[in-house]
């Protein structure tokens, strides 16, 4: 299953304890003190897996609790360390307040590494307190308890291109072609019902991302369909693919889809139509598609370099697709 936002409860471990001992070895009259000192509490550590695809491992694990340091001993023998809880998540995932909202941390890079609670430090032994002036102390002091917090997790998928179309326009098969992704393809509305990502492969072994998001609806801004649930997994992108149905099928027509889906993607966030694009008129193997092509021309006078007639089934026009993709990702990431 696919999960991209859930609330957990953190806590680091508490501090051991310090104790009270005294030496009594046969010989040494008043040996005095020789209480050790606790040790401190595991700390919750987040990590960034660039193996990991969503947040399922917590899906059963909402209160997650680092390991408490152990109290000292007698001869002056400190208490172990509690054991760090090392936390993964994949890359692109945001460490949010529940109580206020703010982001604490973004996790992007493979590797990367946060400090979320500290464990308590670990309390004093009697033996630490001993001075000239008083050999004989008979106190110690209990350990701190660690950090705790209440935070969420939500996963924005790191990828170069991300897909926005109708339900059924295609883009399952247009992904499964370009990337040879796996993924389920259904002749019925809905049939992704979670992100997918693949990725282009280039000649130098560098990799393109691609996105795929469950379809969006008109008044999908109100919760119709999936809403905007997903959407979140395209705003790192740093190129758009309008995937448009040229078939005609249910009475659309890809000039209201595109229209559409440019208002429903300002209504979630407008600075996604400041990003580069390309739209995609696929289905063109259809009977009717020539009629609604001729139609969006028409309406829409775009460029040869971002308009481009597929047909993702047939693999019509997919090399030059590709080939458009590929320049626009390596010159933005020259740009950058």
């Amino acid at each position: 299953m696919f999960f991209d936002r859930v609330v957990v409860d953190i806590s680091a471990g508490k501090g051991g304890n310090g104790v009270i001992a005294w030496r009594r070895e046969k010989y040494i009259p008043k040996g005095g003190p020789c209480g050790g000192n606790g040790g401190n509490g595991g700390s919750v550590i987040l990590e960034a897996d660039i193996q990991l695809s969503s947040l399922e491992w917590f899906r059963n694990r909402r209160i997650l609790k680092a390991e408490n340091g152990v109290q000292g001993g007698a001869n002056c023998r400190k208490g172990r360390n509690g054991q760090d809880l090392v936390l993964k998540v994949p890359c692109g995932t945001l460490v949010k307040d529940t109580q206020t909202g703010e982001v604490l941390y973004d996790l992007k890079e493979n590797g990367q590494k946060v400090v979320l609670c500290k464990g308590g430090k670990g309390g004093r032994g009697n033996d630490s307190f001993k001075t000239p002036t008083n050999r004989a102390p008979n106190i110690c002091t209990e350990g701190l308890k660690g950090e705790a917090c209440e935070i969420e997790f939500e996963l924005k998928l790191i990828a170069d291109v991300g897909l926005v179309g109708y339900p059924n326009a295609g883009k399952s098969t247009l992904i499964s072609t370009l990337t040879y992704l796996r993924v389920k393809i259904a002749p019925y509305p809905f049939t992704t019902l979670h992100p997918n990502i693949g990725y282009i492969q280039l000649p130098d072994y560098k990799r393109i991302f691609i996105a795929d998001i469950p379809g969006i609806i008109e008044n999908a801004h109100e919760n119709r369909g999936l809403g905007f649930e997903f959407l979140r997994h395209i705003e790192r992108t740093k190129l758009l693919l309008f995937v448009l149905d040229a078939s005609g099928i249910d009475g659309r027509n890809p000039s209201d889809d595109y229209r559409v889906l440019r208002q429903e993607l300002e209504a979630y966030n407008p600075e996604l139509l400041e990003r580069p694009f390309l739209v995609i008129l696929n289905k063109i193997d259809a009977l009717e598609s020539e009629e609604h092509i001729k139609q969006f021309r028409s309406d829409y006078t775009l460029p040869s370099n971002v308009l481009f007639e597929i047909s993702a089934t047939e693999k019509l026009g997919l090399a030059e697709l590709k080939e458009a993709i590929v320049e626009q990702v390596s010159s933005l990431d020259s740009e950058e």
